[in-house]
């Protein structure tokens, strides 16, 4: 009986100029990288201002870094000079190509998550503590080929199989050594990935400017169309309200009732979050111990404000789209007369109303803090005439969907960079 011969290795996509070129290679991720020293500088030795090192953190890989790490594009802090007494030899320094993983993280899916070093702008930088320091033993792979190799769901894979540990997962230099890497033959193949993959890159970094810079604008007009702490009107009104006198303090059991109806059969069961409002419960990825029977339920009408009484000083409300069901643990506001529940939505979500509802909520500790019916009734609230109401709402909701326009838009481009790499480069079988 003959062995099989293996399957060459060939990605689903291949750039024409190069299907009639050798099948790609897999070896060790060992054999292509050596590892250098980092250190287990904590953050109080770094810091923003001053300093000749700067040095990467393992939670800023985490959290903000992009995969292709540029030191001129990133905000990387410097080693505090009371933190040199050791010094730094020329073998821990970061060299354009090298790649700098964090080994370690509470979630599977971000352990051995890297950046490749693709341009020090002359700087000296350094890896700091919990991350491993991988340099090319040669030319290859190319600069800016390496930083999507990482990416590719064949690393990702052969990564984490190697990862341990219970609540925290962990990786060494010796465990991912033998982690198999697929590469083109040619650096010209590589070239052309980076190529390829760093437009899409820059497509990607382009979008997310645009939605931060629609998130700061929204910030800012949040702060300029509510009044300030101490006065009584906003800095900054639309035209044919600007004479038209201060907003009016008026206590919220003025403005809101509580609706206290039971709920009905066949009406849709919604739930409260802190970012998105009042959302459908089957939409979310979580398990509920909650009543499923309609009349164990609390019924919200269109527009209702639904708060949860234990998180609505974090801000967990929202406006209900529909007649809905919610949980008997939220209250349920019913906005009276020439009252803008999408406007009130907004208002409570600024940063002082929520130390508002705080001072009104009781607890023993702040994680128990509720907010009752008859406590949130008793709040002064500043608010205007109705039209203005819902001239601001109307400004901020519609803010809100050029957001939600571009939140989608930069993650489908994000989707289709992973299917991208996904196709460019080969599964190993094994991986």
């Amino acid at each position: 009986m003959t062995a099989e011969k293996p399957s060459p290795l060939v990605p689903k996509l291949r750039f024409p100029e190069f299907r009639e070129d050798p099948t790609w290679v897999a070896p060790q991720l060992g054999e292509l990288y050596a590892f250098k020293r980092t250190n287990n500088l904590s953050r109080d030795k770094l810091n923003y201002t001053t300093g000749t090192i700067r040095n990467i953190h393992y939670g800023d890989i985490h959290t903000k870094f992009k995969p292709l790490f540029r030191v001129g594009n990133e905000r990387v802090p410097f080693v505090s000079p009371d933190a040199l007494a050791n010094g730094f030899d020329d073998g821990a320094l970061c060299e354009e190509g090298d790649i700098v993983l964090a080994d370690a993280s509470e979630d599977i899916d971000d352990v051995g998550k890297a950046i490749e070093v693709v341009s020090l702008d002359g700087e000296r930088v350094v890896a700091g503590t919990h991350t491993i320091l991988a340099t090319r033993r040669g030319r290859l792979p190319i600069v800016g080929f390496g930083g999507q190799l990482f990416q590719s769901p064949a690393v990702r894979a052969g990564i984490k199989k190697e990862a341990q540990g219970a609540k925290v997962y962990g990786i060494s230099a010796n465990r991912i050594s033998a982690v198999l890497v697929p590469v083109p033959p040619t650096p010209a193949e590589q070239q052309k990935i980076v190529d390829c993959l760093g437009s899409l890159d820059d497509l990607i970094a382009a979008e997310g400017r645009k939605l931060e810079a629609l998130r700061l604008h929204k910030k800012g007009l949040k702060q300029q169309l509510f009044p300030q702490h101490g006065e009584t009107v906003p800095r900054l009104r639309f035209p044919e309200f600007r004479n038209k006198g201060e907003w009016e303090e008026r206590k919220a059991g003025s403005l809101f009732a509580n609706r206290v109806s039971k709920g009905e059969e066949g009406m849709p069961i919604y739930s409260v979050t802190m970012h998105d409002g009042m959302v459908r419960r089957d939409s979310l990825d979580r398990n509920y111990d909650d009543i499923e029977e309609a009349a164990g339920n609390k019924k919200a009408c269109k527009n209702d404000i639904a708060y949860n009484m234990m998180r609505m000083w974090q801000g967990a409300l929202g406006v209900a789209p529909e007649d809905c069901l919610v949980s008997p643990a939220y209250i349920v506001l019913a906005p009276k007369k020439h009252v803008v529940s999408r406007f009130f939505e907004y208002l409570f979500k600024l940063p002082a109303s929520m130390l508002l509802l705080t001072s009104y909520s009781h607890g023993l500790t702040k994680d128990r803090l509720r907010l009752y019916y008859d406590d949130f009734a008793r709040i002064p609230l500043r608010c205007p005439s109705e039209p203005e109401q819902q001239r601001i709402a109307d400004c901020l909701f519609s803010l809100d969907a050029r957001i939600s326009a571009q939140t989608e838009r930069l993650d489908a481009l994000c989707l289709h960079k992973q299917g991208l790499l996904q196709q460019i480069f080969p599964s190993i079988e094994g991986e």
